[in-house]
């Protein structure tokens, strides 16, 4: 009886187990649609503001993106890594931490230090990289203008010389199952090639394009690291959401096994005892 008693306890702790995964599923879920419609409503602007700075650089000649372009020899590398604060969200974290240290790898010999947003990616990388700062708090209140400051931090690291190159490392949200590990430059802005856009397109300028790229930039940079963020925080809802699926489903099939297990253990249990009076009454009559 002591075995069926083990049974029951463990069907017991795996049908609350399922509770929470389902309940976990289904927040995550109502999470997703919210921060799905503001990734896919802000995609087109971000990708309009990149198609007009590119059209302006390269009906220009010369560099006219002044600090923001500057070349220099890479010695000193930051890679922001953008995780999630909270785990349960399948290899989310992992894919990116994997990622940073791949770069940090690629940029032996130079000094690599990790910008974190988000507390796993703090919590891993700080055992194993120099991290300079931790954001975490930015998913708290996720809106442009604190993403902005942010930004703001990073370009001023690159424009006193603190680093020679700034990149970022997210995941890019595809769907609720797929979830992209992308590495992006942040700093300097790469040379911009846009032979087709430039001859394709005519704008009226005012004031000079020079000024106009001068104010887009700061503007760009900005808005791409939220976008970063953005779909970072969209596909952390749906790497959690198919994780907790699949946990639940998972849970669900235990429960079965332990159900078809404990009632063979029962059947078991009542034939023995079955037997035992059989047996007892026999040797009574003899």
């Amino acid at each position: 009886m002591a075995n069926l008693k083990e049974i029951r306890n463990r069907i017991t702790s795996v049908s609350s187990t399922m509770q929470i995964t389902s309940a976990m599923k289904m927040v995550s879920a109502a999470k997703l649609k919210k921060a799905q419609d503001a990734i896919t409503a802000m995609r087109p602007y971000a990708e309009k503001l990149t198609e007009l700075l590119q059209n302006l650089s390269a009906s220009l000649d010369g560099d006219v993106g002044g600090e923001f372009t500057t070349q220099r020899a890479v010695r000193k590398v930051l890679i922001v890594a953008i995780t999630s604060n909270r785990g349960l969200c399948g290899a989310f974290n992992t894919n990116v931490i994997k990622e940073v240290k791949n770069r940090t790898d690629f940029y032996a010999g130079k000094q690599v230090d990790v910008f974190a947003i988000g507390k796993k990616g703090n919590d891993v990388l700080g055992k194993t990289c120099k991290v300079t700062d931790n954001q975490s708090a930015v998913f708290d209140s996720l809106t442009f203008e604190n993403v902005a400051e942010i930004a703001q931090v990073l370009t001023e690291k690159f424009i006193s010389g603190q680093y020679d190159k700034i990149e970022l490392v997210y995941n890019q949200f595809k769907n609720a199952a797929t979830q992209i590990v992308q590495t992006e430059q942040f700093l300097p802005l790469a040379p911009i090639v846009s032979e087709k856009a430039a001859s394709t397109v005519d704008y009226i300028y005012e004031p000079e394009k020079e000024e106009i790229i001068l104010t887009l930039i700061p503007k760009s940079l900005k808005t791409q690291l939220y976008k970063a963020i953005r779909d970072s925080f969209a596909s952390e809802h749906g790497a959690r959401m198919t994780a907790m699926h699949k946990a639940t489903d998972n849970a669900t099939e235990l429960r079965n096994q332990l159900k078809l297990t404990y009632n063979k253990a029962r059947q078991a249990a009542i034939t023995n005892e079955i037997l035992e009076i059989v047996g007892g009454a026999e040797a009574l009559k003899g």
